[in-house]
């Protein structure tokens, strides 16, 4: 009795080490104190990503079904007890005969053979003979009463045991299909951490142009109330009329909109980005860069990756973008999803395939059961059996035949959906190449303007001063100065971003079509998830945000 307690108790203990134990969830590091740079937002925004998180639970789901397919290959066995109570029993009452009411059968062998024949049959008339089985006699004097039937008490323990012999080659494929989601899961995790880390820079320097944009905005109300009220100062000495002070007015306050605007564009661009890293909305985030810099060297968590690149290309405006990079295409990721699709699709169909041979299994199944009078069991009663079952598809109606038809086309898609991304791949990264090289060289064309616009500007409003100048051409100074510096700083903002583009380009969605999500679309098909890949969003280009920016801009330029 010991020795079985023991050895319960040693099994209670390795089925709790083999449960697994739920992970703590991970604390995202705090915020640091201070201005961020673009290196703490994506240390900040890696652990606080959704879709990051929803990638790694896809290589656990993954991980899962590859245990599931293993077990397939591995002996099964199974344990049950179980207890019954009859209520009632179609056997009640069959052995409760009672005992005969004449004397017993006693046979005298020195008796004539008269006497012994006339001895059996008074017996047998009053029921003497017999009483072991269905005459008098309880159920305690053996025969047919002492077996299962009509018990009130059944008790039952017993082990399963099965091993798949062969299976047709269905095991190995189903095992095949798990390695390859696995490695699917991967490559959907890859991208989601590419994905985040473009986003939240793109959304880091959207914050930081919509700042700076406030900011001029800002200036140039400051220049406008200057202007308003130097000529309210001539118009009080007599030397400027009514009309340029109403003229002055306006043109200050024509540019309260715009400041308004550029306001309401810095709130949402911050939302965007505190949104990305889980923070409150109502959270004081400051940001380190200005994108202020004369030299805007790469961001440094990029600068290795993008650095080569960069100093391959060549921006003359003549030659093509496919002989400006003196380097082969970098291999995509999502052309790998792809050739992980076809990889799937042929597994499957192989599964499918396997479907028409037959199945052989070895089971067993120990019992031990128990039919007490009381309620203790005792367990003296055996079953043993074993076997071996053949399972063979002789007609389907079809169905084999369909599903090998379905994996067939679903194969050639594949095949074809994989040369699309290739081809989608090398167009994609030629165009992040040339967006680039454009924002390099509109970076490089706005150097000096600013400058140049703020001399001009000083000059109209000295002029200006002295009489010698009109108002209109001080307001235009001032909306080119104003011009001048929103295009340097959204000409670096497009520059960071295209450089941060082209760094995580291996590892990002094909955006130049739908190929690559048409491709992972098919493998969560195949490994028969539930939850669709996302959709990444598509990257906002700086002709999109400048669209955004400058709108009030162009109606006041209309204006003055």
């Amino acid at each position: 009795m010991r020795d079985r307690r023991s050895v319960l108790l040693a099994a209670a203990a390795w089925l709790v080490a083999l449960m697994p134990v739920p992970s703590r969830a991970q604390t995202p590091p705090p915020v640091p104190a201070g201005p961020l740079s673009l290196e703490q937002v994506l240390a900040l925004a890696e652990p606080r990503s959704e879709a990051v998180a929803i990638a790694q639970a896809g290589i656990s789901r993954a991980e899962g079904e590859q245990v599931r397919a293993r077990s397939g290959l591995l002996p099964q066995l199974s344990a049950s007890a179980s207890y019954d109570r009859a209520l009632a029993s179609e056997f009640e009452g069959v052995f409760d005969v009672q005992g005969p009411s004449c004397p017993p059968f006693s046979l005298n062998p020195s008796a004539p053979i008269d006497a012994r024949i006339a001895e059996i049959e008074r017996a047998i008339d009053c029921g003497a003979v017999g009483g072991g089985f269905f005459g008098g006699g309880s159920s305690s004097s053996g025969g047919l009463s002492n077996l299962p039937f009509g018990r009130k008490n059944t008790w039952r323990a017993s082990l399963t045991f099965s091993q798949n012999l062969y299976s047709g080659g269905r095991n190995g494929a189903q095992k095949a299909v798990a390695t390859i989601g696995r490695d699917a899961a991967t490559l959907t995790l890859t991208t989601a951490r590419a994905q985040m880390l473009y986003d939240v820079t793109q959304a880091y320097y959207d914050a930081v142009l919509s700042e700076r944009l406030v900011a001029i905005a800002v200036a140039t109300v400051e220049q406008a109330g200057a202007t308003l009220k130097q000529t309210q100062a001539g118009f009080a000495a007599g030397t400027q009329p009514e009309f340029e002070v109403l003229r002055a007015r306006v043109n200050r306050d024509n540019q309260s909109p715009v400041l308004i605007r550029q306001q309401t564009n810095r709130d949402i661009a911050m939302l965007r980005l505190k949104q990305l890293l889980e923070l409150p909305a109502d959270y004081p985030l400051e940001l380190a860069d200005t994108l202020g810099s004369d030299t805007l060297p790469p961001p440094t968590v990029f600068a290795e990756r993008v650095g080569a690149i960069e100093r391959a290309l060549r921006s003359d405006g003549q030659t093509p973008v496919s002989l400006q990079v003196n380097a082969t295409l970098p291999d995509r990721t999502a052309v790998t999803q792809a050739d992980t699709t076809v990889r799937l699709r042929e597994a499957s169909l192989k599964l499918t395939t396997a479907q028409r041979m037959p199945s052989v299994s070895f089971n067993s199944t120990y019992a031990r059961n128990a039919y007490p009078n009381g309620v203790v069991p005792a367990f003296d009663r055996t079953n043993w059996t074993v076997g071996v079952g053949v399972s063979v598809p002789i007609m389907t109606g079809g169905r084999q035949r369909g599903d090998e038809a379905v994996a067939q086309a679903d194969l050639s898609q594949a095949q074809l959906e994989r040369r699309q991304v290739a081809e989608l791949a090398a167009l994609d990264t030629r165009a992040a190449w040339a967006e680039l090289i454009a924002a390099r060289a509109t970076w490089e064309a706005s150097a000096g303007t600013i400058e140049q616009a703020q001399r001009a500007y000083q000059i109209a409003n000295v002029r200006f001063g002295a009489g010698v100048s009109t108002q209109l051409e001080l307001s235009d100074s001032r909306l080119l100065l104003q011009q001048a510096e929103a295009n340097r700083v959204q000409a670096a903002r497009d520059l960071q971003v295209a450089r941060a583009h082209v760094a995580l380009l291996p590892d990002l969605p094909v955006t130049s079509g739908t190929g690559g999500l048409a491709a992972a679309a098919a493998t969560n098909r195949v490994l028969g998830q539930s939850q669709q890949t996302p959709a990444p969003q598509q990257p906002q280009t700086g002709s999109q945000f400048r669209s955004a920016s400058f709108g009030s801009q162009g109606a006041q330029a209309g204006v003055q």
